[in-house]
């Protein structure tokens, strides 16, 4: 090919020359090496053709000035030659021009003009100059025609029968020039077709073909590179191999098999970019030569994995059979031994097929999976098994109520403005759980696990003040239990308080595993913990996330919201795998810290609010919109209102926060009310004795249809016995939703026969001995159904 044939050839395939780093974004740069390490980039690109070596090597190169500098040349005459030769072409001699001869069909047909007509630039860009350059490929058809006419001129066929040569147009001339080097010395040649455009022409002489510069030629390449026999990829009703040579492609078709031929290890790319336009209707193998020389092999290998890669993004099934062993290509193969490689490429084509059949069998078998009829079975285990599996209460009672029950598996995600109190009450519901016996693993991604254990001490100090003093005042804040230094100024009364909270906690500590991270924990690190925890301890946990926001990106580049919509979604994807609760921790957008909670508060909120599966917001009681409130009297109020609050806080008074649940996937919204002490850790939702919040407190709840009052709704003695005989019974439930009528009774302070009154004269309940039962009744809050023979499945 000339120059710019060679010049554009080699800039096109200039990624070819190049091997990509670990990011499979730049390359290693083949000077200095830059790039072959573990972090950064030796060599980048914005248009597949210049490139730049960060470590200073060159600025703006295209490939052959990056050949040209490994090869040592300094003009680009000598670049050029080097980078043909690494890419395996040839260049027809070079003869520079003077501009008399480049310009001299342009001054002839300036002569024929008009004088009028001379003197103008744009006729001359518009005429002669302009025709030249936007010349159309010749059409070679007749020469085509000609040539096959003289196939039998020769016998160097290569072992393809006279059927296969006419098939594909292969010819014969026994005097062959490149159209573009007329001068050259002439040739037999075997003449093969790749379009009506473009041919090869191979060498059909006694030993090899020496041109001018002493160097052996035996295959020229004529027109624009194409794929050879194309038109398989869109006719073949069979496997189709994917080979080098178009005599290889040929020998295919000899013995009753369609391939097609690349023409050159570097036009993978080409082959791929057709095939992105069109899909073949048949599966490909890729058959590529055997090599001697480990140098070329190892092209082979990277030509085999570009092409691999390559079809599995376009989703077209290919495989990898080498049918051609122990030669070099199928063609050889094939001379060697016609009937052995037949045998061979039968082989692979019944392999392939095989394997199809196998792909398709999977697929029917999938799809069948997905039918609900095939799942039924595993539906019915799963409701078997969440009779082991029982809900977890939070502790509180009034959200209890509002989640039926406590956490199931799934994702929950507790919200809050900052300094309300989110990761303390999680950590609250975190103790709670770990005190009835339930493991639970927090990953605290901002607070330091000290800091969590002493919230977790400064919480039972105040709830054994207000219990054996109905004060406040021996209890201890967080910085209390931390700073060693205050411990002297302690009476004996503040301290022996601090040591019996120690002891409490101690009793139910080892159920907590604490977690820190300093921007290193990704869902993958908490994928890896749940699992191995699991693995150790046979109990499924509670997973805690403190929060959201700042677990390790999964991507650099994304944006914020498109990692944590990665996490969430990954966080969802995990408490399914597992069948336990997650809860994470979000913080709020700073738009919605004075207006009411709502899902769009919810920092980064796409994933957040579609792939929950119960969304909790907590804010001050009050906060809700007021029918008829004017704007800046709603804001006035709220001012005040969260004045109050946090002077409250700082007091070591409680805080009133309405618990919202905004979203839940498998029952009812509604609210929840607690108070809250800031100062010392601590939500709580009891009305009366210990950690009781005086008078004006309590927690209750609301579902959505429920009460519209924001005031505590007054409940009538037999609502608050039934209440307290369902908070009973779900303190001390066992796994199959059954209690021990004593264990029932002393939680009630009750005698047995006292309970079974309650149970007669509430109902809700069956007593069979010392067993209580849940009621199968179909007004029951908690739903039952029959199945099978008086089977019992609960449909929480």
């Amino acid at each position: 090919m000339d120059r710019e044939q060679a010049r554009q050839y080699i800039i096109e395939r200039s990624k070819d020359h190049l091997t990509p780093d670990k990011t499979r974004k730049g390359f290693i740069c083949p000077i200095c090496g830059s790039g072959s390490g573990s972090h950064g980039t030796g060599i980048t690109t914005k248009d597949g053709v210049h490139f730049t070596c960060w470590a200073g090597c060159f600025t703006n190169a295209d490939i052959i000035d990056i050949i040209g500098l490994e090869a040592g040349a300094t003009d680009y005459n000598s670049k050029l030659q080097a980078a043909a030769a690494e890419y395996g072409i040839t260049i027809d001699s070079y003869h520079r021009s003077t501009p008399q001869e480049d310009f001299a069909p342009v001054a002839e047909e300036y002569q024929k003009q008009a004088k009028s007509k001379q003197n103008t630039q744009d006729a001359i860009h518009n005429t002669a100059y302009t025709s030249q350059q936007e010349e159309t490929e010749p059409d070679y058809t007749d020469f085509f025609l000609q040539a096959n006419k003289d196939i039998g001129k020769t016998d160097y066929h290569r072992g393809l029968s006279r059927s296969t040569l006419d098939r594909f147009k292969v010819g014969f001339t026994e005097s062959w020039r490149h159209p573009k080097a007329p001068k050259m010395e002439a040739s037999p040649r075997l003449i093969i077709p790749t379009s009506e455009h473009s041919y090869l022409a191979r060498y059909a002489g006694a030993g090899d073909f020496i041109n001018y510069r002493g160097q052996v030629e035996n295959k020229s390449k004529v027109g624009k590179v194409r794929v050879f026999n194309s038109r398989a990829l869109r006719e073949a009703t069979s496997p189709i191999f994917i080979v080098e040579g178009e005599l290889d492609a040929m020998s295919f078709y000899e013995v009753g098999a369609e391939a097609i031929g690349l023409g050159s290890l570097s036009n993978t790319r080409l082959l791929l970019a057709e095939l992105e336009k069109r899909k073949p209707a048949e599966p490909l193998i890729i058959a590529l030569d055997n090599e001697s020389k480990p140098e070329i092999q190892a092209k082979v290998e990277r030509a085999v994995a570009e092409l691999t890669e390559g079809l599995q993004r376009l989703d077209i099934p290919c495989y990898r059979i080498d049918v051609a062993q122990p030669h070099k290509d199928a063609n050889e193969a094939l001379n060697a031994d016609r009937e052995a490689f037949r045998a061979a490429v039968d082989r692979a084509l019944a392999q392939v097929e095989d394997a199809e059949a196998a792909a398709l069998e999977a697929e029917r078998e999938a799809l069948r999976r997905e039918a609900v009829a095939y799942t039924l079975p595993s539906f019915l285990k799963s409701i078997e098994e969440s009779k082991r599996a029982a809900f977890i209460p939070t502790g509180y009672s009034p959200l209890d109520n509002l989640l039926d029950g406590g956490l199931y598996a799934g994702l929950y995600i507790v919200g809050a403005i900052s300094s309300l109190g989110k990761t303390t009450f999680c950590l609250n519901v975190a103790d709670n759980i770990a005190q009835a016996g339930h493991d639970v693993i927090i990953f605290s991604l901002e607070m330091a696990r000290n800091e969590l254990i002493a919230k977790s001490i400064s919480r039972l100090t105040l709830i054994k003040d207000l219990a054996e003093n109905a004060s406040t005042a021996h209890a201890k804040t967080t910085r209390g239990i931390l700073t060693g230094t205050r411990y002297a100024d302690y009476s004996q009364t503040e301290r022996e308080l601090i040591q019996r909270s120690i002891a409490s906690y101690g009793e139910y500590a080892r159920n907590i595993y604490i977690t820190e991270g300093i921007g290193n924990v990704g869902v993958e690190e908490i994928r890896e913990k749940v699992r191995k925890h699991i693995k150790l301890t046979g109990k499924a946990p509670v997973v805690i996330i403190d929060y959201l926001q700042i677990i390790a990106p999964a991507d650099m580049r994304a944006t914020d919201k498109q990692n944590t919509d990665k996490a969430v979604l990954e966080l969802k994807r995990l408490s399914r795998d597992y069948s336990i609760p997650i809860i994470g921790i979000s913080s709020f957008n700073r738009d919605n810290y004075t207006a009411p909670v709502n899902m769009a508060s919810f920092k980064e909120s796409g994933a957040i609010e579609y792939s929950s599966d119960v969304l909790i917001g907590l804010q001050y009681e009050g906060m809700d919109y007021q029918e008829g409130e004017a704007d800046k009297a709603r804001e006035k109020r709220i001012r005040e209102l969260m004045k109050e609050a946090v002077d409250a806080g700082k007091a070591g008074k409680p805080q009133r926060i309405q618990v919202k649940i905004l979203k839940h996937r498998n029952g009812s919204k509604g609210d929840a009310y607690l108070d809250f002490y800031p100062m010392f850790n601590y939500f709580t939702d009891k009305t009366s004795g210990a950690g009781a919040a005086g008078g004006s407190s309590g927690g209750w709840s609301k579902s959505e249809g429920g009460y519209s009052s924001s005031s505590k709704p007054k409940k009538s003695k037999r609502e608050a016995e039934r209440e307290k005989l369902n908070e009973a019974f779900y303190r001390v439930q066992r796994d199959d939703f059954t209690a021990d009528l004593t264990d029932l009774a002393d939680a009630l302070d009750k005698s047995k026969k006292q309970v079974q009154n309650l149970i007669a004269e509430y109902g809700g309940y069956t007593v069979a001995g010392e067993v209580v039962s849940l009621a199968r009744n179909e007004e029951d809050s908690r739903g039952f159904t029959e199945l099978g023979e008086q089977e019992e499945i609960p449909f929480n």
